[in-house]
């Protein structure tokens, strides 16, 4: 399994929105008055938006005084994220834009959002990921070192402390402490979750009154920032000059030819460190729920591991070989994508799906939703790593499984982001396998991202 292997072909343009027999998307059902169905997001989101396609392919929601249109086929949510008629912006990324700012990569837009992709992108290229390989294996196998045999493993701390450090240590190539890792695992669990919260139920001014959650989520964001200016500062008063993607923005220029701004420098740090550490730290918690609740995965995983390195420690030029592996990593990113929403807004009036969608209206859809459909997948539910081997995988409809997004808005770490979740999840496999222990809670803790609650387990040697 490859990540371009579930990267399918263009399903084609949204009809012409001056067709006469354009439909309004019905509304979906449960709205409730003020709140709409902010009620229904909060309580129980998952169910909510999993269950919205037996209304239609497009379904209007309420959050609040707006309305929103929510996509639920898989081919509509390729053709929202090819047609330039439909801008990053809406709900999700308004409320993402008090943690990453209005300049980065993630959420600017037109020319500025291409010069940006122009800067980044060299430190993504597929050439560029064997430079990274050594920092991954030393810290995969620093993970496991780490980790006592029969000891409990606080899966959140340990997913992230890892996570941040091959971020840093790879593109930004600094060797920053523990601490910061542990700083930046505590805020982003109150930053997201309270983002998540301000985005399904939009109250505007109740989120700035002096509350306990107002205030932790205040302390939180104010911290993230403050760690990613001491890191900027560090560098600039190191002089040094490394070819990492922190020299690239302190280098980059603007249209005019003039260096980026202090903001945008900023927003890009933001971006690199805490987005894709939430993400990728979210999918090991899940990777490591997976190999405690399916053990004859993790013994194939370990006996694949062997099998491909001779019983020696496994390293970057073995990921390829791993098919298994890499298959268990793909299947834990579809039940359990980090990433379950995502929002989009129509620059102009135009059409998806035979419905009309006006101008400046907020669009919404759920991989995680899209990704456990019954009529995508024969035993949507069960965790089938093999559904990935070459001849099943043709069978998955197009855009049923998009783990890294399509068009402009891929993200541009995808194969940095398999290579090292393929190589922790063989690393701790070669070594341990796991069960949990008293006091874990596995269930879903649904934020702007999806990790488990709690996750314990005791790391038991084979």
């Amino acid at each position: 399994m490859t990540v371009e292997s579930v990267q399918p072909a263009n399903p084609g343009t949204p009809a012409n929105p001056e067709t006469p027999d354009l439909r309004e998307p019905p509304l979906a059902g449960g709205a409730v008055p003020v709140l709409g169905h902010g009620l229904k997001l909060v309580r129980d989101p998952l169910a909510f938006m999993s269950g919205l396609r037996d209304h239609g392919d497009v379904v209007r929601l309420k959050l609040g005084p707006k309305t929103v249109y929510a996509v639920t086929a898989p081919a509509l949510t390729g053709a929202l994220a090819l047609n330039p008629d439909f801008k990053i912006d809406g709900p999700l990324w308004e409320s993402l834009e008090g943690l990453l700012g209005k300049e980065g990569v993630a959420t600017a837009n037109g020319p500025r959002h291409r010069r940006q992709r122009r800067t980044i992108q060299p430190a993504f290229r597929l050439d560029a990921i064997p430079g990274y390989g050594p920092v991954m294996e030393e810290e995969a196998h620093a993970l496991t070192d780490r980790w006592k045999p029969g000891g409990t493993v606080d899966c959140t701390s340990e997913s992230f402390r890892v996570a941040v450090r091959i971020a840093a240590r790879c593109l930004l190539r600094g060797d920053y402490m523990d601490e910061r890792a542990e700083r930046l695992s505590l805020d982003l669990a109150t930053v997201f979750r309270g983002m998540y919260r301000r985005m399904v139920v939009p109250l505007g001014p109740l989120y700035r009154l002096p509350f306990p959650a107002n205030r932790a989520f205040n302390r939180a964001l104010a911290d993230l920032h403050l760690l990613v200016d001491e890191i900027v500062a560090e560098r600039r008063a190191s002089g040094q000059k490394p070819d990492d993607l922190l020299t690239a923005l302190l280098e980059a220029k603007d249209d005019n030819g003039d260096p980026i701004g202090e903001q945008e420098i900023h927003d890009q740090v933001v971006a690199i460190l805490t987005p894709g550490s939430e993400t990728v730290a979210s999918t090991i918690m899940w990777l490591l729920q997976v190999l405690a609740a399916h053990p004859e995965h993790a013994e194939k995983v370990r006996t694949e591991v062997e099998s491909v390195t001779g019983g020696r420690p496994v390293g970057f030029e073995h990921v390829r070989a791993l098919t298994h592996t890499n298959n268990v990593v793909v299947e834990a990113m579809r039940l359990r994508p980090a990433v379950w929403i995502l929002t989009r807004r129509a620059v102009t009036d135009t059409a998806l799906g035979g419905y009309r969608i006006p101008a400046g209206a907020d669009i919404v859809y759920s991989p995680y939703a899209i990704q456990r459909d019954a009529r995508s997948y024969a035993r949507h539910l069960d965790f089938d790593p093999d559904r990935w081997l070459p001849e099943r995988a043709k069978e998955v409809p197009k855009y049923a499984m998009s783990p890294f997004s399509v068009g402009n808005r891929k993200c541009p770490s995808d194969h940095f982001s398999m290579t090292q979740l393929s190589l922790i999840t063989a690393a701790i496999s070669a070594k341990y396998r796991f069960e949990q222990v008293s006091g874990s809670d596995d269930t879903t803790r649904v934020g702007i991202t999806l990790r488990p609650q709690n996750l314990l387990l005791r790391a038991l040697p084979w």
